[in-house]
């Protein structure tokens, strides 16, 4: 199973979006700052807000992708819309 996944900096409300085949050891390395650049120059925590599964790596690579996207930001807000009030 292969996981895209949003999470938000506890400090300034910035995004990290990125897929992964183990969600919640791949959310410890982003806090302790093993994760991607963004999440290892910023502090905070990092939390999870949203996360879709995938059977194949393909489609949540394709995914990711998309939710990095101008396109994909607008969907991600409008999922998120009661959350971001």
């Amino acid at each position: 199973m292969f996981t895209v996944y949003l999470l938000e900096n506890q400090n300034d409300k910035s995004w990290y979006i990125g897929q992964t085949d183990n969600l919640k050891r791949r959310i410890e390395e982003h806090n302790i700052k093993q994760g991607g650049r963004t999440t290892r120059i910023k502090s905070g925590e990092w939390k999870l807000i949203y996360a879709e599964a995938y059977l194949d790596r393909r489609d949540a690579v394709g995914r990711e992708k998309f939710l990095k996207s101008g396109s994909g930001r607008t969907y991600l807000k409008k999922q998120l819309r009661n959350y971001l009030i």
